[in-house]
């Protein structure tokens, strides 16, 4: 069965995989996407439509 990725999935490997890289300034969007598609891509998730992810992190982020 594949369950649908979540935002607070999202929002958690986004934060460790910015973390990981120095925690760089102004680069929210990018580890965002990162995490979507890494997040769509393992086993299990499911391949996420384009129209399910979502574009960029909530301003709260």
């Amino acid at each position: 069965m594949n369950a649908p990725v979540t935002e607070e999935q999202i929002r958690t490997l986004a934060h460790r995989l910015w973390e990981e890289a120095g925690s760089p300034e102004g680069r929210a969007d990018e580890f965002w996407i990162l995490a979507q598609h890494q997040l769509a891509n393992e086993p299990g998730m499911g391949a996420a439509r384009q129209s399910e992810l979502v574009d960029k992190p909530p301003e709260s982020a």
